[in-house]
């Protein structure tokens, strides 16, 4: 009785041993004696105790968080930046089979990649067209890792660190860029009022009545103000012949 009992749970052990389930988001990558088998797809699976060897491949979107990498740009100016990779495995088995580590691999891709992309570009380009430097690196990336089964969806450059010094620089260049616009469009406005009003001189001089209507508004804006003194001057048609009468008396 003793035996067939030992048996008994023997049996149970192996097959409690052996089932195994698989997630949604997971395959299974099965060794028979060191030999591949089919991959496993979710659900309920069942193994050969101590003949096979199960290794699970996470089928979700990975994030990779790249350490602050130290470069040179294409303008010599030193830099510290990182930088984040979104990847997943769209390949379980080339995964497996490719690469030792497929998450440490794409890592060290990725840091190399880095430094010698951002090291062709000059500090501008990094700062203001981060868009295809990311697209750039995206697709250097995937060309190295496409082969082990992994696809790279995302690669964004986060922090770039620059020396003290050079941010003053950087800020005192964009004070002066910004009195330069404003002297621009200072310059321009007055151009443009100045062609005004000669346009409108113009205008005046060409119709005799329009200035005597301009000088009697005139008159009345400066009436308006009680408090004022206002001196009115005479046009020379005026006083030109009294002038020239009271030169004649004399």
């Amino acid at each position: 009785m003793a035996p067939v009992l030992a048996l008994i749970i023997l049996a149970v052990a192996l097959g409690v041993a052996s089932i195994r389930v698989i997630p949604e988001y997971e395959r299974g990558v099965v060794f028979r004696l060191g030999r591949l088998r089919p991959l496993y797809t979710p659900g309920l699976k069942i193994l050969m105790p101590t003949l096979d060897r199960l290794q699970r491949v996470d089928t979700r979107v990975i994030t990779l968080t790249i350490p602050p990498q130290e470069v040179i740009t294409k303008d010599n100016v030193p830099a510290r930046v990182n930088a984040v990779v979104l990847f997943n495995v769209t390949d379980p088995i080339e995964a497996v089979m490719k690469v030792e580590n497929y998450a440490v691999a794409t890592s060290q891709i990725a840091q190399t990649t880095l430094r010698s992309v951002l090291g062709r570009a000059d500090l501008d380009t990094i700062l203001s067209h981060r868009d295809n430097l990311n697209a750039d690196l995206r697709e250097i990336i995937e060309h190295q890792t496409k082969p082990w089964g992994v696809d790279v969806s995302v690669v964004e450059i986060k922090d770039v660190e620059i020396p003290e010094q050079m941010q003053r620089a950087m800020a005192r260049e964009a004070e002066a860029e910004r009195e330069r616009r404003a002297k621009v469009i200072n310059a321009r406005g007055e151009l443009q009022a100045s062609a005004e009003l000669k346009e409108a001189a113009d205008m005046l001089s060409q119709s005799p009545a329009s200035l005597q209507l301009r000088y009697l508004q005139t008159l009345l804006e400066l009436g308006a103000d009680q408090n004022s003194t206002v001196v009115f001057p005479l046009p020379m048609d005026i006083v030109g012949p009294l002038l020239k009468r009271l030169g004649d008396s004399d």
